[in-house]
């Protein structure tokens, strides 16, 4: 196979017109977003948290050692 070479100056011209086709979230999405993926990440780490101390405590009772 024979390898396509581009010249740098085209293929900056052709990311250029890719990027002009993106559409771009607006400043509220992008907000609305971030709140969510960060209510999401505590909402997450409560869970595994509490996971967590319950397991200990299982394993606690079950085998007499820990804490």
């Amino acid at each position: 196979m024979a390898s396509k070479t581009t010249n740098p100056f085209t293929f900056l011209q052709q990311v250029r017109s890719e990027t002009a086709k993106v559409t771009w979230p607006s400043r509220r999405e992008t907000m609305i977003s971030v709140a969510m993926v960060v209510a999401f990440a505590i909402i997450a780490s409560i869970f595994f948290f509490a996971a967590d101390q319950v397991m200990a405590l299982a394993v606690e009772l079950i085998l007499g050692i820990g804490r």
